[in-house]
């Protein structure tokens, strides 16, 4: 499975993106939330985070392999969640990621079913049954409302949604471990690893109050 591709970015469709690595050209299928990121960098060397899937009918043997890509690894699980809620799939998907991330995740969480059945695709049943199988899955996903600019945005994701793991794992409950990964928008330095953010968080509980 391709999980990565790194190259230079050579052309972009409403749908898809093309990236010369090496004598190879690869078409990735894209979000429109993705496509507007990467608009302005043509020409210049792109990373995106991948999943592979095969589209077509398996009966007629014409399955066709196709890439989708992502800014970011915590995107791209959120897409492959998004995904496993019955009527959606992949293309339905692609179309409907119109909006960041984390004001999708956030909508599900607050049970927003009129805010998610705006999005293009997304009606009033399928807004339900998203908000009934993602809810409790989207703390993490609603970490991401406040978005770096967009050249940080894959690795700013990263790293908060692993500091949020790991945060959990440390015996944090998931509103807590929400609530000290939000402590760290106030930093003006941003944290470029999760050990570093660990210690910004832990460093601001110990503050004299």
């Amino acid at each position: 499975m391709i999980t990565r591709v790194s190259g230079t970015l050579e052309r972009v469709e409403p749908t898809a993106v093309e990236v010369a690595v090496g004598p190879m050209v690869h078409e990735v299928l894209v979000t429109e939330l993705v496509r507007r990121s990467l608009q302005t960098k043509l020409g210049q060397p792109i990373v995106l985070h991948t999943l592979e899937y095969l589209e077509g009918n398996p009966t007629r043997g014409n399955l066709v392999p196709r890439l989708v890509g992502f800014l970011s690894e915590v995107e791209r699980e959120f897409f492959e969640l998004i995904c496993e809620v019955d009527g959606v799939g992949v293309r339905k998907a692609l179309r409907a990621i119109v909006r960041p991330v984390g004001e999708i995740a956030a909508a599900i969480e607050e049970q927003d079913a009129k805010s998610l059945s705006g999005l293009p695709g997304i009606g009033a049943a399928t807004a339900e049954r998203m908000i009934a199988k993602l809810r409790r899955r989207m703390p993490k996903f609603a970490l991401l409302v406040a978005r770096e600019a967009p050249g940080e945005a894959g690795a700013a994701a990263d790293v908060l949604s692993e500091t949020f793991d790991v945060l959990r794992s440390l015996g944090h409950s998931d509103p807590e471990a929400r609530r000290l990964v939000d402590t760290l928008r106030g930093e003006k330095k941003k944290p470029k690893d999760v050990q570093e953010a660990l210690e910004s968080i832990y460093r601001q509980m110990h503050k004299p109050r």
